[in-house]
C-alpha cells in the first residue's frame, strides 16, 4: 500500500550541514568508500557544494506525483531524493517544481531519471543531479512513497541521511554516522593539507608515501634510454 511517512527522524542539522565543506570525493574516502551514487547522476548546472538530510520519494515511470506530494514534507535544509520505479528518462523535474521545493526550504533534488528547465533552475538558484536532461514531460496518475528507504543511484538512501552533493556526483551518509563522518573528513582534509604543501615544495608521492620498496617489490626497474634501447 502507498504509504507517506511523517516526521521521520533526521540528522544532527550541524553534522548535515558542515559535510558540504568537504565535499563527496573526501566524505567518500573518510568513510571507508561507501555510500557513492553511480556516476550517472550529474550535475545540471555547475555550482557550489550542497549537504542537507533525505527526504525520499518512488516515482512510477513516466509520472511525477509524488514529487509534489514529498514537498510537503520538505523543510528548511533537506534534499530530495527521488528513485524511478524501473528507468525513466522523462522530464520529471523543472522550474516550477524547483521554486516550489526552494520555497519549503529544500536545498536540492537528487533523482534517477530526467529533468528540464536548466536554464530557467540555474536562475532560481535550484541544483539538481539527475539521470538525464529531457524535455518530455509526466503525468500525475499513479501513487508512490514517500519517506521510505529508496534505492537512488545504486546506493540506499533512508529518510533522514546526509547527502552530499557536488560537481563530482553524489554521497550518503547514514544519518547514525554523520558527526564521525565529519570528524574522518576533517582530519582526513588537514591530512590533505599537509600533503598539498610537500607536493608544492617539490616533494614526490613516491618518496613521501614510502613507495619505493614496494614498487621495486612489484618488479619495477629504472634504466636510462641508452639501455632501454639495447633491450
Amino acid at each position: 500500500m502507498p504509504v507517506v511517512v511523517t516526521e521521520i527522524k533526521r540528522a544532527e542539522r550541524a553534522a548535515a550541514d558542515a559535510l558540504a565543506e568537504y565535499g563527496v570525493a573526501t566524505v567518500h574516502e573518510a568513510q571507508g568508500r561507501v555510500g557513492l551514487m553511480h556516476q550517472r547522476l550529474r550535475p545540471v548546472f555547475r555550482g557550489p557544494a550542497i549537504s542537507g538530510t533525505a527526504v525520499t520519494c518512488t516515482l512510477p515511470p513516466g509520472d511525477n506525483w509524488m514529487i509534489h506530494v514529498a514537498a510537503e514534507q520538505c523543510r528548511q535544509g533537506d534534499i530530495l531524493v527521488a528513485a524511478a520505479i524501473g528507468e525513466s528518462h522523462a522530464g520529471y523535474f523543472g522550474d516550477l517544481l524547483g521554486t516550489l521545493l526552494k520555497s519549503r526550504g529544500a536545498r536540492g533534488l537528487i533523482i534517477d531519471a530526467g529533468c528540464r528547465d536548466i536554464d530557467d533552475l540555474e536562475k532560481i538558484g535550484f541544483p539538481v543531479w539527475s539521470r538525464s536532461i529531457c524535455a518530455h514531460g509526466t503525468v500525475k496518475e499513479t501513487l508512490g512513497d514517500v519517506n521510505v528507504p529508496v534505492s537512488c543511484g545504486d546506493a540506499l538512501v533512508n529518510p533522514g541521511d546526509v547527502i552530499v552533493a557536488d560537481s563530482d556526483g553524489v554521497v550518503v551518509v547514514p544519518r547514525l554516522k554523520a558527526q564521525e563522518a565529519v570528524d574522518k573528513s576533517r582530519a582526513r582534509t588537514e591530512r590533505e593539507e599537509i600533503i598539498r604543501q610537500r607536493y608544492a615544495a617539490g616533494e614526490l608521492g613516491i618518496d613521501i608515501n614510502n613507495m619505493r620498496p614496494k614498487l621495486a617489490e612489484k618488479g619495477l626497474i629504472y634504466m636510462t634510454q641508452a639501455d632501454y634501447e639495447k633491450e
